[in-house]
């Protein structure tokens, strides 16, 4: 090894969301190295836990879906919020009707695994020290030495040292302070998982994982402590009788941490060649669950990008991501804000008529679209652009192709797949689904990027474009 390995990519970060752009670019042929500050130890210490539908359809593209869920983990396909209200995902367009809930561990793991196997190569107990570019390349400096590579992707998270390096700001606030964590066992659980309770200053959620443990999530108005105080496990009980009028017989917690929720977004995704992803570039309240679920689908829209690039793609291909990334990032801020907000009300009014005019709005089919395509990401578009297809920019649905195969199992490997084309693309697959006329070139992440009557030249123009070399 020199002074200065020379790679490819390096990623900064092995949560989830740098684990799996790790194992996107590897997979593509990609020299990736991923740089850790912590030890090689996945950490059974984690906040995330929910898994939505589109996570899972981008999982799926990638044959990780069933290796997690073989992990353990509870779906659901109803989320029971204040008093009657329930927001049902049943009827969700995709396979994955539900929401999985699963600790983060299981995501790491199954994604550290693909990535390790496909060459990413690990570096951990790397702190970074400072970032330099030059003449199109990325000097990362660590405490235990320097790397360099035509781009660097920041996935370290809420207090990213890639993002203070490079000087993007991280403006916003912290909605709420003295947030505790816990998983236990619940000797006399509730009835429906999850479940939200709010009253007395207090609101709580409690959600099953499916081998008897509880995810609980708890805030009292009255015990406003330091981050780095102690939790005990008295305090999560008394906020869950103030929040539900019992503490469902809660036994002592395998771990507890407490934190501090905020909302926060960098202005821009970029500086040079260095981007940022995940909770590096923004973060919002655990209300949704969809924190790490806008991550993961942040690192789907990045790695292909910087694959085709790296294999000859006009480099404005990259402008994309910011361009499409930071306006999800920014929905996601206002509807887990809406969700902390309507939990932490204190307005005895407003917590009094809270569940039935939400439960009222969700009985009517198109709030009820709205709301479940918001927190699934199912309904997470990029607008087609100027003259392109009302198709363009939107998600992929999963069709039966000629052969028996679908169409997530054929862009496993961050594949292209040309719809309804007569004939394959070099590299690219080529697949029949229902003749409608249309030709539609889907993208690795599950989203169309050409879409039009039958045009040879025009599918070969957009894929010279975004693919790179075939």
């Amino acid at each position: 090894m020199s002074d200065q390995q020379q790679t490819e990519v390096i990623v900064v970060g092995a949560g989830p969301t740098g684990l799996l752009l790790a194992g996107d670019l590897a997979e593509a042929g990609v020299a990736v190295l991923v740089l850790e500050k912590r030890g090689a130890e996945i950490s059974n210490l984690s906040r995330a836990f929910a898994v939505h539908a589109r996570t899972l359809e981008v999982l799926d593209a990638r044959g990780l879906t069933d290796d997690l869920s073989a992990l353990g983990g509870n779906r659901l396909s109803e989320l029971f919020l204040f008093g009657s209200a329930k927001i049902d995902l049943s009827g969700l367009d995709t396979r994955f009707p539900c929401v999985l809930m699963t600790p983060q561990y299981n995501v790491e793991r199954v994604l550290r695994e693909r990535a390790a196997a496909a060459g990413a190569e690990f570096r951990f107990g790397h702190r970074v020290t400072g970032i330099d570019q030059a003449d199109g390349r990325v000097t990362v400096r660590t405490d235990r030495g320097d790397f360099t590579a035509p781009y660097v992707v920041g996935t370290d998270g809420v207090h990213s040292g890639v993002r203070e390096a490079v000087g993007i700001p991280f403006p916003g606030e912290a909605v709420l302070r003295s947030m505790m964590l816990a998983d236990a066992e619940l000797d006399a659980p509730p009835e429906h998982s999850p479940s939200v309770g709010s009253a007395n200053g207090a609101f709580c959620f409690v959600a099953e994982f499916g081998d008897g443990t509880w995810r609980v999530i708890a805030w009292n108005a009255a015990d406003q402590q330091d981050d780095d105080a102690p939790v005990t496990t008295g305090e999560i009980r008394t906020a869950l009788k103030l929040a539900f009028g019992t503490d469902f017989g809660m036994r002592e917690p395998r771990w507890s941490s407490r934190f501090h929720s905020d909302e926060r977004q960098a202005p821009t995704y970029r500086s040079g060649n260095v981007f940022l992803a995940g909770d590096a570039a923004h973060c919002h309240s655990p209300a949704g669950g969809m924190g790490m679920n806008t991550g993961l689908q942040d690192a789907a829209n990045l790695s292909w990008k910087l694959a085709a690039v790296l294999r000859g793609a006009d480099p404005a291909l990259l402008d994309t991501f910011e361009a499409e990334r930071h306006p999800v990032g920014a929905a996601v801020l206002r509807t887990s804000g809406r969700i902390i907000r309507a939990a932490a009300n204190k307005s005895k009014v407003f917590k009094a008529v809270r569940g039935v005019v939400l439960g009222a709005a969700l009985r009517l089919d198109p709030v009820m679209h709205k709301v479940t395509g918001e927190i699934s990401g199912i309904d997470v578009h990029y607008g087609h652009g100027p003259g392109g297809h009302r198709l363009v920019g939107r998600r992929a649905e999963d069709v039966d192709l000629a052969g028996g195969s679908r169409l997530y199992e054929a862009l496993r490997g961050g594949r292209f797949v040309v719809l309804d084309s007569a004939e394959p693309t070099g590299a690219v697959d080529a697949a029949s689904a229902e003749p409608d006329g249309l030709t539609r070139v889907v993208r690795p992440d599950g989203y169309i990027g050409w879409a039009g009557e039958d045009d040879p030249a025009a599918v070969r123009a957009y894929l010279e474009a975004h693919a790179g070399r075939l």
